[in-house]
């Protein structure tokens, strides 16, 4: 059976669903759960014959032969033992729940999984089902899983960038359904760019990645991702920790971080007061190893990147504008960054590429250095995608093509190398240390080029562009005023 025919009814039978209402993310959670199942079961059989650790009364042929509410009652026990277990099955598990009320339809996925063997598959089969699920729910507004989503284009153009290397260790501390690892396990594990040996093999499979996720849903997702992508192990320890990456300082240093903060400035908690009321408490981060306290996420997770790195790690990290110009904090960590790291790059993404909405957002890539009396970035090279350049999500995706003349402008075999606006037209600029200091707050934000649309009017963008950069606008808008306010309040409530 094709893939493409195996996706098509994997794809049938969540419409089916839809029409009880069950959500794409829901629908993908439990075909989670029962993918794994199935897969265990056929690894605990000849030829593989592995000792899976899943106890026979709560293993895939116990789901067999089972229908009504004797299955319903067996599930909801499955999914409560195995969330108890240890390793990678206890995290798939943990505080898991059937979402799936009506038994036949229940009965009716069991069987459609079934029906298939899963591990004869290949990494890139199974993988490219999933993927199309996870982006199908991130594409599902009312799921809210777009903030969980970066453009996978984009991650494998950051990732041809960084070029990580066999037997270095990469590390995501917001790393959603795991997108990252898989660019940079495909990087490492593609033949033509390395031939890896037996020890580099086991070492990309069990020790290259670290990832945290706050989310357990999200985390649940990720673990799944990367094991159907053959990162990791039915029994081995899991890679990512469901846990607030910056509540402590790493103990672990890595190669390596890419990542895509949650957007969204604030960093806040629920808090329950004596008359049952709710309120939200800003949240900041004691940390001994920051440049300074803010209850801005983003910030704390330039912060933060740069205290996982090793002496000579890189980072490639997504941030929103307001990284780039906020005054305050934003200076401080700006100014500190420049000094301590070699902040080389920074990418200005085009806008309309986002599941969440009203996202303005650049990339930067620096390095990370020992102490010095002198600060280590040098120049900083801009490359400029956003002016005179739209995208939507629906009908003019960006493409990997459409990154592929800033990667070449990269230079990712040496940077050092590098040519001002080398084939970007004027895309691609220079700015030394000292321009950028002698900016009012250190303002990174810079950009040159004219936006053709506000002289030329015979050039104007498709309307359709036009409305949703109108509404991202908007949308940008509304939740700086929401900030506002909110800070007005006090403590943000």
């Amino acid at each position: 059976m094709t893939t493409a025919s195996i996706v098509q009814r994997v794809w049938n039978y969540c419409h089916t669903l839809r029409d009880d209402g069950v959500s794409y993310g829901d629908y993908v959670e439990q075909l989670t759960y029962l993918l794994f199942l199935k897969m265990a079961d056929e690894y605990s059989k000849p030829p593989y014959n592995r000792d899976i650790k899943i106890p026979k009364k709560l293993n895939w042929e116990s789901l067999q032969n089972k229908s009504g509410a004797e299955l319903e009652v067996h599930y909801i026990r499955i999914l409560n033992e195995l969330g108890k277990e240890k390793g990678m099955i206890g995290e798939i598990f943990f505080k898991a729940q059937n979402k799936i009320q009506d038994p036949a339809k229940l009965y009716k996925l069991i069987k459609l999984i079934n029906d298939e063997n899963w591990v004869v598959l290949g990494a890139d089969v199974k993988g490219d089902i999933y993927e199309g699920l996870l982006e199908k729910n991130a594409a599902d507004t009312k799921s809210g899983a777009g903030q969980y989503f970066t453009p996978r284009v984009l991650i494998k153009a950051m990732v041809e960038c960084i070029r990580p290397e066999p037997k270095k260790t990469i590390a995501d501390p917001a790393c959603g359904t795991g997108g990252f690892f898989l660019a940079a396990y495909d990087f490492i594990s593609d033949e033509k760019k390395f031939k890896l040996d037996k020890s580099e093999k086991e070492f990309l499979k069990f020790k290259t990645f670290s990832g945290w996720e706050i989310v357990p849903n999200t985390a649940r997702l990720c673990l799944m991702n990367l094991y159907l992508h053959n990162i990791g192990d039915l029994n081995s320890e899991p890679p990512i920790e469901r846990a607030d990456s910056l509540l402590v300082s790493p103990s672990t240093k890595f190669d390596y971080v890419l990542t895509n903060p949650p957007f969204g400035k604030k960093s806040s908690m629920t808090i329950t007061n004596e008359d049952g009321t709710q309120s939200k408490e800003k949240l900041t981060y004691e940390r001994q190893d920051f440049w300074t306290t803010t209850s801005n996420k983003q910030l704390n997770f330039i912060q933060h990147v740069r205290s996982m790195l090793k002496a000579d790690g890189k980072a490639a990290v997504v941030v929103p504008d307001n990284v780039l110009f906020e005054g305050g904090a934003g200076e401080t960590v700006r100014k500190r960054l420049l000094e301590a790291s070699d902040v080389h790059t920074i990418l200005r993404l085009p806008t309309g590429i986002f599941y969440a909405q009203g996202v303005k957002a650049n990339v930067i890539f620096f390095d990370n250095k020992p102490a010095a009396k002198t600060p280590w970035t040098k120049e900083v090279w801009i490359y400029d995608l956003r002016t005179n350049i739209h995208f939507t999500l629906k009908t003019q995706q960006m493409k990997f093509d459409d990154l592929e003349d800033f990667v070449k402008c990269y230079n990712p075999q040496n940077r050092f190398k590098r040519k001002e606006s080398a084939s970007g037209g004027e895309r691609f600029k220079k700015f030394s240390y000292d321009e950028i200091i002698s900016r009012d707050k250190t303002n990174l934000d810079i950009f040159w080029l004219k936006d053709e649309s506000l002289g030329d009017m015979d050039n104007l963008p498709d309307p359709d562009i036009l409305a949703l950069e109108i509404i991202e606008n908007i949308e940008a808008g509304l939740a700086s005023f929401k900030e506002i306010v909110e800070g007005l309040n006090g403590n943000g409530k």
